[in-house]
């Protein structure tokens, strides 16, 4: 790959593909974004400057900008990533989900259909330097929750079947399947990755881990929902990033790859680890960061477990997640440690912490 769209690339997900892709691949990165409140342009300041990298800003259900884009820029590769993604925030209003997570990748996958189908074709002896046709690829980036809850065994496999239980993840399956469709009925060279859920650098802090280490920080109540007996497989960020890049790159057309970091918690241990660092990092003047822990109402609908079974990437691709848990948590908490000038003005002016998904 030569030149590559990512949307959603202010994101927490995004933005670290972002990085990987200029600083690690070389590669010409053009981040569209829409710049919602967890659209964070700082979380590019690493590669702000660089010639491979620009900015523009824009909306994936705008499909008069973004075919201008397409045109424009003449990608090799799309990587979609542009969603609304926190579940509490599809109970309180999952309008926005269904505009962005389905109509935007509807857009998308029409403007990249339209573009790919005016590349030119390569040959076998061609020597086409501009993107063509057999090399285009179209990245769709999706999360383990369109598998809906596992039981106390199991993981989730490609084959596993969809069972959607909130607006935020039905809104992800809808969009799966839009995919799938435009590659079986059009043709449109897709690739789809499903993943765990994610944590690290630059996440934004309305999600458990960086709100319970700021709300900690702020010596604030660490909420825990329900019994904190929910289970997720939790997947480094920059190990997801070199994922999605290893599947755009080398995945088989029309297949679905999973990725998870195989790290099982209860929500209850990630938030007693974090307090257990944090009381190593930075000691509260008196007591442990535990003390703060306190349960809440539950989640509507919240799902008991993820697991993802990633042994189709590891083996087919040769992808290997480099952090285990417990050294990617303490690389994220020295992080927010000592980056506040990232995570301040987002507390103060954007999200503070406040309790969402109640209705």
């Amino acid at each position: 790959m030569k030149k590559v769209i990512v949307t959603g690339g202010a994101g927490f997900i995004g933005s670290a593909v972002c990085r990987h892709l200029v600083k690690d691949k070389e590669c010409s990165v053009l981040n569209l974004d829409k710049l919602t409140y967890a659209g964070v342009p700082e979380s590019l300041k690493e590669i702000e400057d660089s010639p491979l990298y620009r900015f523009e800003k824009a909306d994936v259900c705008d499909k008069a900008a973004v075919a201008s884009i397409f045109a424009d820029y003449q990608p090799d590769a799309v990587m979609h990533l542009a969603a609304e993604s926190h579940v509490d925030r599809s109970i309180d209003g999952p309008s926005a989900f269904i505009e962005t997570n389905i109509v935007g990748t509807y857009n998308m996958l029409e403007c990249a259909r339209e573009y790919w189908q005016s590349l030119p074709e390569k040959t076998s002896n061609s020597k086409l330097q501009t993107p063509n046709r057999s090399e285009f690829r179209f990245h769709h980036i999706s999360t383990d929750e369109v598998y809906g809850s596992l039981g106390a065994e199991g993981l989730f496999e490609e084959t596993t079947s969809y069972d959607p239980r909130s607006p935020y993840s039905a809104s992800k399956a809808s969009s799966d399947h839009l995919v799938k469709a435009w590659f079986h009925t059009y043709g449109l060279p897709v690739v789809i990755t499903n993943c765990s859920n994610n944590y690290g650098p630059y996440h934004f802090p309305e999600k458990l881990i960086p709100l319970v280490i700021l709300n900690a920080l702020d010596e604030k109540p660490l909420p825990i929902y329900g019994k904190g007996d929910q289970i997720r497989d939790w997947l480094y960020v920059e190990d997801h990033a070199r994922a999605l890049v290893t599947v755009v790159e080398s995945g088989k057309l029309g297949e679905t790859y999973n990725v998870g970091g195989r790290n099982e918690r209860t929500n209850l241990e990630v938030v007693e680890t974090i307090c257990v660092i944090l009381d190593e990092l930075r000691p509260r003047g008196e007591g442990s960061y535990k003390d703060l822990i306190t349960y809440v109402a539950d989640r509507p609908g919240h799902d008991m477990r993820y697991a993802i079974d990633a042994t189709k990437l590891e083996t087919e691709l040769g992808w290997k997640a480099l952090e285990n848990f417990d050294t990617g948590i303490r690389r994220t908490i020295q992080w927010y440690l000592d980056n506040d000038w990232w995570w301040r003005p987002i507390r103060e002016d954007r999200y503070s912490g406040e309790r969402l998904g109640t209705k």
